[in-house]
């Protein structure tokens, strides 16, 4: 009896997108632009984060955002009219992540002449996202206090593939039971070099620590 035939069908997907990000990487540098992917689960808080960003750098950066949703504009609208940057909506069909393909679509549509960073609000998920190379300069992830400080553990390729971490809603610490060293210490277990910010969206606690990160990181993206 013959033996059954295995394709493996992820494994050729992956690599494919692989190419493309890369691809896509490699055309963001010749342009100068700077591509940030933002993944989180829902309700961490990521959009009020990126919103309280971007209006301590959109007078220092040229910024744009991509918003990716299943459906509606709502995230897109909301940092149009908090900041003044642009801002449109990726509508993934039904799909939980974006890939490269996807995200260079997004970006044909930016004036990339006129712009020095990009931050792609992924959909909020961790567990797809974190599965495709979006083409992105580096990734970062949003964990809120209220999801509790085990979640490295629970979700290791989202930690593995971050480059930076921001530990949100720092001000209801007192409220969970939420050990920020040991998030930290589970952070670096799944990921040595991660960079971990602690703030506070709504107060804006820490968020300057960030924003200057993500300066440098642009300034030394164009130099090179």
């Amino acid at each position: 009896m013959d033996e059954v035939k295995v394709i493996e069908i992820k494994k050729s997907i992956f690599a494919e997108n692989e190419k493309d990000a890369d691809g896509l990487r490699k055309d963001l540098k010749k342009k100068g632009v700077y591509l940030l992917n933002l993944m989180s689960s829902p309700g961490s808080g990521k959009t009020t984060t990126l919103i309280e960003t971007i209006n301590r750098l959109k007078h220092k950066l040229r910024i744009a955002v991509m918003e990716a949703d299943i459906d509606s504009d709502v995230d897109a609208v909301k940092v149009k009219e908090a900041t003044g940057i642009r801002s449109i909506q990726l509508h993934t069909g039904g799909m939980c992540h974006l890939d490269a393909e996807m995200t260079r679509q997004g970006l044909d549509n930016l004036p990339l002449d006129e712009v020095d960073l990009v931050v792609l609000e992924n959909v909020g998920n961790l567990v797809c996202p974190a599965e495709f190379d979006t083409g992105s300069c580096r990734n970062a992830m949003i964990l809120s206090v209220p999801e509790g400080d085990d979640k490295p553990l629970k979700y290791p390729l989202m930690f593995s593939v971050c480059n930076v971490v921001l530990i949100n809603k720092m001000d209801v610490l007192p409220y969970f039971d939420f050990d920020p060293d040991k998030c930290r210490e589970y952070i670096h277990m799944r990921n040595p070099e991660a960079k971990v910010f602690p703030v506070c969206a709504k107060t804006g606690e820490g968020v300057d620590a960030f924003a200057e990160w993500l300066l440098g990181e642009v300034i030394s993206w164009k130099e090179l």
